[in-house]
Order: structure tokens, then C-alpha cells, then sequence
């Protein structure tokens, strides 16, 4: 099996790659935007404490 034959995945590489594209930016997504969300939270909360000191 050559190289070629591997990403051709015998007529089906652009479902499989794409398969793999999606799960990847899901996977990612996963893990950043809960970073993000968690920074956005404590920025908030450390606002609301400034403002009532």
C-alpha cells in the first residue's frame, strides 16, 4: 500500500477525512471554550467584587 492509496481510502477519503476534520474542531471546541468561559466568569465575579468594596 502506498502513501496515495492511504489518503485515497479506496474512494472514500472525503468522508473519512471529513470525519475526521469535524471530530477534531468538536474535540477542540470541547476544551477551549470552557477556558474561555471560566476566564469571562472570573473577570466578572472579580468586577462585582471591586465594585462592592
Amino acid at each position: 500500500m502506498t502513501l496515495a492509496e492511504f489518503f485515497y481510502m479506496g474512494g472514500y477519503a472525503f468522508y473519512v477525512w471529513t470525519a475526521y476534520g469535524i471530530c477534531f474542531v468538536v474535540l477542540l471546541a470541547t476544551m477551549i471554550l470552557p477556558m474561555i468561559k471560566r476566564k469571562q466568569l472570573l473577570r466578572k465575579l472579580a468586577l462585582k467584587e471591586q465594585r462592592q468594596l
